[in-house]
Protein backbone atom coordinates (compact mmCIF):
# COMPACT_ATOMS: atom_id res chain seq x y z
CA UNK A 1 0.00 0.00 0.00
CA UNK A 2 1.64 2.78 -1.45
CA UNK A 3 -0.81 6.28 -1.41
CA UNK A 4 1.93 8.62 -2.78
CA UNK A 5 0.14 11.18 -4.57
CA UNK A 6 -3.35 10.25 -3.14
CA UNK A 7 -5.25 12.42 -0.99
CA UNK A 8 -7.36 11.23 1.87
CA UNK A 9 -10.31 12.69 3.68
CA UNK A 10 -11.17 11.15 7.33
CA UNK A 11 -14.05 12.48 9.40
CA UNK A 12 -13.65 12.03 12.89
CA UNK A 13 -10.52 12.53 12.62
CA UNK A 14 -9.34 14.21 16.03
CA UNK A 15 -9.42 11.02 18.04
CA UNK A 16 -9.77 7.50 18.35
CA UNK A 17 -10.03 5.20 15.20
CA UNK A 18 -10.11 8.76 12.88
CA UNK A 19 -6.76 9.93 14.08
CA UNK A 20 -5.43 6.48 13.53
CA UNK A 21 -6.45 6.12 10.48
CA UNK A 22 -5.03 9.82 9.29
CA UNK A 23 -1.46 8.45 10.96
CA UNK A 24 -1.67 5.13 8.76
CA UNK A 25 -2.39 6.59 5.55
CA UNK A 26 0.29 9.61 6.40
CA UNK A 27 2.64 7.01 6.84
CA UNK A 28 2.48 5.29 3.44
CA UNK A 29 2.93 8.53 1.82
CA UNK A 30 -0.99 9.82 1.08
CA UNK A 31 -1.86 13.94 1.64
CA UNK A 32 -4.59 14.25 4.53
CA UNK A 33 -8.06 15.94 4.41
CA UNK A 34 -8.96 15.77 8.21
CA UNK A 35 -12.29 17.38 9.28
CA UNK A 36 -13.99 16.50 13.08
CA UNK A 37 -15.63 19.14 15.17
CA UNK A 38 -12.54 20.15 17.46
CA UNK A 39 -10.44 22.13 15.17
CA UNK A 40 -7.33 22.97 17.37
CA UNK A 41 -6.72 19.22 17.89
CA UNK A 42 -6.78 18.57 13.64
CA UNK A 43 -4.61 20.95 13.58
CA UNK A 44 -2.17 19.72 15.94
CA UNK A 45 -1.93 16.66 14.57
CA UNK A 46 -2.31 17.87 10.66
CA UNK A 47 1.23 19.74 11.87
CA UNK A 48 2.86 16.29 13.30
CA UNK A 49 1.53 14.18 10.41
CA UNK A 50 3.00 17.04 8.15
CA UNK A 51 6.46 17.51 9.68
CA UNK A 52 7.10 13.20 10.10
CA UNK A 53 5.82 11.65 7.08
CA UNK A 54 5.99 15.21 4.90
CA UNK A 55 2.94 14.84 3.73
CA UNK A 56 0.25 17.79 3.00
CA UNK A 57 -2.58 18.15 5.54
CA UNK A 58 -5.71 20.35 4.97
CA UNK A 59 -7.61 20.73 8.08
CA UNK A 60 -11.43 21.42 7.77
CA UNK A 61 -13.44 22.33 11.05
CA UNK A 62 -16.99 20.71 10.72
CA UNK A 63 -19.89 19.44 12.27
CA UNK A 64 -21.23 16.27 10.40
CA UNK A 65 -24.69 15.98 11.98
CA UNK A 66 -25.31 19.85 10.33
CA UNK A 67 -27.19 18.80 6.65
CA UNK A 68 -24.72 21.57 5.06
CA UNK A 69 -21.21 19.96 6.43
CA UNK A 70 -20.76 17.68 3.35
CA UNK A 71 -21.27 19.92 0.92
CA UNK A 72 -18.97 22.81 2.53
CA UNK A 73 -16.07 20.15 2.78
CA UNK A 74 -16.51 19.57 -0.77
CA UNK A 75 -16.91 23.35 -1.60
CA UNK A 76 -13.82 24.02 0.27
CA UNK A 77 -12.04 21.41 -1.75
CA UNK A 78 -12.85 21.87 -5.20
CA UNK A 79 -11.69 25.73 -4.08
CA UNK A 80 -8.20 24.12 -3.57
CA UNK A 81 -8.05 22.35 -6.27
CA UNK A 82 -7.85 18.90 -4.31
CA UNK A 83 -9.38 16.08 -5.59
CA UNK A 84 -10.19 12.96 -2.80
CA UNK A 85 -8.95 9.79 -3.64
CA UNK A 86 -9.84 7.90 -0.27
CA UNK A 87 -12.87 8.46 1.87
CA UNK A 88 -12.87 7.21 5.47
CA UNK A 89 -16.34 7.35 6.57
CA UNK A 90 -15.75 7.66 10.16
CA UNK A 91 -17.49 10.25 12.59
CA UNK A 92 -20.29 8.75 15.04
CA UNK A 93 -21.49 8.59 18.17
CA UNK A 94 -23.93 7.08 20.34
CA UNK A 95 -26.92 8.00 22.73
CA UNK A 96 -27.44 5.57 25.73
CA UNK A 97 -30.31 4.97 27.17
CA UNK A 98 -33.48 3.99 26.05
CA UNK A 99 -34.94 5.77 22.56
CA UNK A 100 -37.37 7.78 24.81
CA UNK A 101 -34.66 9.49 27.05
CA UNK A 102 -33.50 11.62 24.29
CA UNK A 103 -35.33 14.25 22.76
CA UNK A 104 -35.97 14.45 18.81
CA UNK A 105 -33.46 16.87 18.34
CA UNK A 106 -30.26 14.68 19.34
CA UNK A 107 -32.05 11.89 17.23
CA UNK A 108 -32.42 13.96 13.96
CA UNK A 109 -28.75 14.82 14.62
CA UNK A 110 -27.47 10.55 15.03
CA UNK A 111 -29.06 10.06 11.74
CA UNK A 112 -27.88 13.16 10.04
CA UNK A 113 -24.16 12.46 11.25
CA UNK A 114 -24.58 8.58 11.31
CA UNK A 115 -26.35 7.79 8.11
CA UNK A 116 -26.78 10.69 5.75
CA UNK A 117 -23.44 12.66 5.74
CA UNK A 118 -21.89 9.32 5.17
CA UNK A 119 -24.07 8.63 2.03
CA UNK A 120 -23.89 12.24 0.90
CA UNK A 121 -20.24 12.27 0.92
CA UNK A 122 -20.09 9.50 -0.87
CA UNK A 123 -22.28 10.66 -3.42
CA UNK A 124 -20.18 13.99 -3.79
CA UNK A 125 -16.75 12.50 -4.39
CA UNK A 126 -17.83 9.01 -5.95
CA UNK A 127 -18.17 10.15 -9.66
CA UNK A 128 -14.10 11.86 -9.04
CA UNK A 129 -13.34 8.40 -8.17
CA UNK A 130 -15.27 6.89 -10.86
CA UNK A 131 -13.71 9.03 -13.66
CA UNK A 132 -10.44 8.94 -12.58
CA UNK A 133 -10.34 5.35 -12.81
CA UNK A 134 -9.02 5.28 -8.90
CA UNK A 135 -11.30 5.27 -5.46
CA UNK A 136 -11.34 3.79 -1.81
CA UNK A 137 -14.22 4.11 0.32
CA UNK A 138 -13.60 2.65 3.92
CA UNK A 139 -17.19 2.94 6.07
CA UNK A 140 -16.94 2.47 9.57
CA UNK A 141 -19.68 0.24 10.61
CA UNK A 142 -19.23 -2.02 14.03
CA UNK A 143 -19.20 -5.31 14.77
CA UNK A 144 -22.96 -4.11 16.63
CA UNK A 145 -23.95 -4.08 12.81
CA UNK A 146 -23.61 -7.77 12.15
CA UNK A 147 -25.46 -9.30 15.43
CA UNK A 148 -29.03 -8.92 16.73
CA UNK A 149 -29.48 -5.33 18.60
CA UNK A 150 -30.25 -5.31 22.48
CA UNK A 151 -31.43 -2.49 24.74
CA UNK A 152 -30.06 1.10 24.80
CA UNK A 153 -28.22 3.02 22.42
CA UNK A 154 -31.37 1.96 20.39
CA UNK A 155 -30.23 2.92 16.73
CA UNK A 156 -26.76 2.89 17.04
CA UNK A 157 -26.58 -0.94 15.63
CA UNK A 158 -29.37 0.19 13.12
CA UNK A 159 -27.21 2.93 11.65
CA UNK A 160 -24.01 0.47 11.39
CA UNK A 161 -25.80 -2.18 10.08
CA UNK A 162 -27.32 0.27 7.39
CA UNK A 163 -23.84 1.45 6.92
CA UNK A 164 -22.74 -2.47 6.10
CA UNK A 165 -25.39 -2.66 3.60
CA UNK A 166 -24.92 0.14 2.27
CA UNK A 167 -21.23 -0.50 1.21
CA UNK A 168 -21.90 -3.90 -0.28
CA UNK A 169 -24.18 -2.29 -2.16
CA UNK A 170 -21.85 0.19 -3.91
CA UNK A 171 -19.13 -2.73 -4.02
CA UNK A 172 -21.34 -3.90 -6.24
CA UNK A 173 -21.84 -1.39 -8.51
CA UNK A 174 -17.93 -0.33 -8.61
CA UNK A 175 -16.79 -3.41 -9.30
CA UNK A 176 -15.18 -2.80 -12.74
CA UNK A 177 -14.71 1.18 -11.85
CA UNK A 178 -11.19 0.90 -9.70
CA UNK A 179 -13.36 2.01 -6.84
CA UNK A 180 -12.83 -0.38 -3.81
CA UNK A 181 -15.00 -0.31 -1.04
CA UNK A 182 -15.37 -1.60 2.72
CA UNK A 183 -17.08 -1.45 5.80
CA UNK A 184 -15.39 -1.97 8.91
CA UNK A 185 -16.66 -3.76 12.02
CA UNK A 186 -14.32 -3.16 14.68
CA UNK A 187 -16.30 -4.21 18.25
CA UNK A 188 -15.00 -2.97 21.53
CA UNK A 189 -11.75 -0.18 20.80
CA UNK A 190 -10.00 1.98 23.07
CA UNK A 191 -10.87 5.28 22.26
CA UNK A 192 -12.70 8.46 23.84
CA UNK A 193 -16.17 7.11 22.51
CA UNK A 194 -17.24 5.02 25.55
CA UNK A 195 -16.53 8.61 27.76
CA UNK A 196 -18.57 10.59 25.35
CA UNK A 197 -21.34 7.94 25.30
CA UNK A 198 -21.05 7.75 29.04
CA UNK A 199 -19.95 4.09 29.29
CA UNK A 200 -16.39 4.19 30.33
CA UNK A 201 -17.33 2.87 33.86
CA UNK A 202 -19.52 0.04 32.55
CA UNK A 203 -17.21 -1.15 29.64
CA UNK A 204 -14.16 -0.58 32.44
CA UNK A 205 -15.24 -3.90 33.75
CA UNK A 206 -15.29 -5.97 30.40
CA UNK A 207 -12.41 -8.32 30.13
CA UNK A 208 -9.27 -6.67 28.25
CA UNK A 209 -8.97 -9.08 25.05
CA UNK A 210 -12.27 -8.19 24.03
CA UNK A 211 -10.25 -4.76 23.59
CA UNK A 212 -8.40 -3.68 20.54
CA UNK A 213 -6.15 -1.14 20.08
CA UNK A 214 -7.00 1.88 17.01
CA UNK A 215 -4.26 1.21 14.94
CA UNK A 216 -4.57 -2.45 13.97
CA UNK A 217 -8.25 -1.68 13.68
CA UNK A 218 -7.27 0.96 10.80
CA UNK A 219 -4.53 -0.47 9.82
CA UNK A 220 -5.94 -4.15 8.93
CA UNK A 221 -9.18 -1.67 7.68
CA UNK A 222 -6.45 -0.45 4.91
CA UNK A 223 -5.44 -3.72 4.05
CA UNK A 224 -8.52 -5.27 3.31
CA UNK A 225 -10.24 -2.39 1.16
CA UNK A 226 -6.86 -3.01 -0.98
CA UNK A 227 -8.06 -6.60 -1.43
CA UNK A 228 -11.67 -5.97 -1.86
CA UNK A 229 -13.06 -7.28 1.14
CA UNK A 230 -16.33 -6.06 0.98
CA UNK A 231 -16.82 -6.53 5.03
CA UNK A 232 -14.22 -6.42 7.59
CA UNK A 233 -13.97 -7.61 11.07
CA UNK A 234 -10.63 -7.02 13.15
CA UNK A 235 -9.64 -9.10 15.89
CA UNK A 236 -10.02 -12.84 16.79
CA UNK A 237 -12.51 -12.11 19.47
CA UNK A 238 -14.90 -10.19 16.90
CA UNK A 239 -14.79 -12.71 13.95
CA UNK A 240 -15.55 -15.35 16.75
CA UNK A 241 -18.56 -13.42 17.73
CA UNK A 242 -19.65 -12.40 14.32
CA UNK A 243 -19.33 -16.24 13.27
CA UNK A 244 -21.34 -17.32 16.18
CA UNK A 245 -23.98 -15.09 15.93
CA UNK A 246 -24.68 -15.58 12.34
CA UNK A 247 -24.66 -18.84 12.44
CA UNK A 248 -26.74 -19.56 15.57
CA UNK A 249 -30.71 -19.33 14.77
CA UNK A 250 -31.86 -15.67 14.95
CA UNK A 251 -34.14 -16.06 18.05
CA UNK A 252 -30.89 -17.59 19.60
CA UNK A 253 -28.93 -14.81 18.77
CA UNK A 254 -30.94 -12.17 20.00
CA UNK A 255 -31.38 -13.95 23.32
CA UNK A 256 -27.61 -14.00 23.59
CA UNK A 257 -27.40 -10.35 23.01
CA UNK A 258 -30.30 -9.84 25.34
CA UNK A 259 -28.17 -11.29 28.48
CA UNK A 260 -24.95 -9.82 27.63
CA UNK A 261 -25.61 -6.11 26.86
CA UNK A 262 -26.30 -4.60 30.15
CA UNK A 263 -22.83 -5.20 30.51
CA UNK A 264 -21.73 -2.70 28.19
CA UNK A 265 -24.93 -0.80 27.60
CA UNK A 266 -27.00 1.84 29.38
CA UNK A 267 -30.66 0.55 28.80
CA UNK A 268 -31.90 3.53 30.33
CA UNK A 269 -31.34 6.47 31.80
CA UNK A 270 -32.95 9.02 33.78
Amino acid sequence: MNYTGRRALVTGASAGIGEAFAVALAEKGADLVLTARRGERLKRLAANLEEKFSIAAIVIEADLSDPGSPQKIADELRKLGADVDILINNAGFGLPGAFENADWIAHRDFIELMLTAPAHLVRLFLPGMQARGYGRIINVASLAGLVPAGAGHTMYGASKAFLVGFSQALAAENETTGVNVSALCPGFTYSEFHDVNETRGIVARLPKFMFMQARPVAVGALGAVESRRTVYVPGRWNKFVACLLRMAPRDWAAALVKRQVRNFRIASKS
